[in-house]
């Protein structure tokens, strides 16, 4: 059956190789993008004399998912397939990129945050759209997608140890690296597959822009449940990103980078692992073990010091690719389970990035700034282990919530 002129519908379209192979490479440019820049753009602030912009800087993904995300909806929704969606925004974007480093200067600093924020609004929803791109071109195979998304892993790290090598590290350079890849990107999504736009409504455009379509997919109480613990679990997800190296370096642990990097590395074998994991045990004992490995996770900080008690450290950094993926590459499966019955996927994959990366990243950045306020100016280990408790205790509730209140009912709604 054919959709328009020749477009497969997701579930005719052939899992081969050949196409796990493209897919592997648009998640590997996709995440090369974002980790070019983003790992090191603090130091690289500090470097240019705008430290005082760091927290301003890193404030704009969240706020950027969520205005991204209406974009998404609505372009996505009528006027744009995910392909051309993916080329024009990477296109426009890699543009945006190479003006970025003339404004990294005490002169045009925040010149530079609110054009690093109109970059981020076309950059983040391409995180939905790659998944859509590549959920709907698996069709029933969706148990390759986690395979195919561990390439972003890879992106990330083959970005940073590029930096690193180059380096670039401490260089606003870095965005010209970000600025030729995604150009690079945009140019690759005409070879993309061209899986079809959701399917046009007779709705106006500020149903479009609200992607009023996803939203009513959680008048479904498992979907609801799933996008309320979703955006709750991200809150721990942005205290971790913004204070763990501190953290670990008050620990006493010289390399703190390369033992950040551990979880990158877990991230990516368990990422692997996934297509198993999906295939023999379903989406809820995922969720549930990624909530609960969040608690775990804290609880392991909460202990840890730079005595007897490092293990805990390094346990609790290891952890990380059981939180991410078990939790939000299983998440991205599921959405996109409840979503392609409605002919809403490219939406409910903004929605979730909204609610993720935008929502519950701001609160987690708020959260964790009140927290880490409340500390001393030079805060001990002692200081450290007793915050990492409020987060732990707040994973362990919201993983009890959704094991009490969540039942993994998408086969019977996808019939509906």
């Amino acid at each position: 059956m054919v959709a328009a002129e020749g477009t497969l519908t997701g579930a005719e379209r052939p899992a081969s190789e050949m196409l796990t192979g493209r897919l592997s490479a648009l998640m590997f440019m996709q995440f090369f993008v974002w980790g070019a820049w983003n790992v090191t753009l603090g130091l690289v602030m500090q470097t240019v004399g705008i430290g005082n912009l760091i927290g301003n800087a890193f404030s704009v993904g969240p706020i950027a998912s969520i205005a991204g995300s209406f974009l998404l909806g609505m372009a996505a929704t009528r006027y744009l397939t995910p392909k051309m969606l993916m080329v024009v925004l990477h296109l426009v974007g890699g543009a945006i990129l190479f003006v970025l480093p003339s404004l990294v200067t005490p002169e045009h600093g925040d010149a530079f945050v609110w054009l690093l924020l109109g970059y981020m609004i076309l950059y983040m929803p391409t995180v939905g759209l790659a998944n859509t791109i590549a959920l709907k071109s698996f069709g029933e195979r969706v148990d390759r997608f986690p395979f195919v998304r561990a390439f972003g892993t890879l992106g990330w790290i083959a970005s940073g140890l590029i930096i690193g090598w180059a380096g670039l590290s401490a260089s606003p350079q870095i965005f010209v690296v970000a600025a030729i890849v995604s150009v690079a990107l945009g140019l690759y999504g005409f070879t993309l597959p061209n899986v079809e736009a959701d399917a046009p409504r007779d709705e106006g455009v500020i149903r479009q822009v609200l992607c009023v379509e996803a939203f009513a997919l959680m008048r479904q109480r498992s979907f609801l449940i799933f996008i309320v613990c979703a955006t709750l679990i991200s809150i721990p997800l942005a205290m971790y990103y913004a204070y763990a190296s501190a953290y670990v370096g008050a620990a006493g642990v010289e390399n703190v980078g390369g033992t950040l990097a551990i979880g990158q590395m877990s991230e990516l074998a368990f990422m692997f692992s996934m297509p198993w994991l999906y295939r023999r045990f379903g989406v809820k004992p995922l969720l549930l073990v990624g909530m609960v490995a969040w608690a775990a996770r804290y609880a392991l900080f909460a202990i840890g010091d730079g005595g007897d008690s490092l293990w805990a450290i390094y346990l609790g950094v290891a952890l990380h690719g059981v939180c991410y993926d078990f939790f939000f590459v299983a998440g991205a499966i599921y959405t996109g389970t409840i979503a392609n019955p409605k002919g809403v996927n490219a939406q409910a994959q903004g929605m979730l990035t909204l609610f993720t990366y935008g929502v519950g990243m701001l609160l987690g950045a708020q959260v964790g700034a009140l927290l880490y306020a409340q500390m001393p100016e030079v805060a001990s280990i002692a200081d450290w282990q007793q915050m990492w408790w409020y987060p732990a205790i707040a994973a362990a509730a919201i993983a009890i919530l959704f094991q009490l209140t969540f039942r993994d009912n998408s086969r019977m709604e996808a019939r509906t």
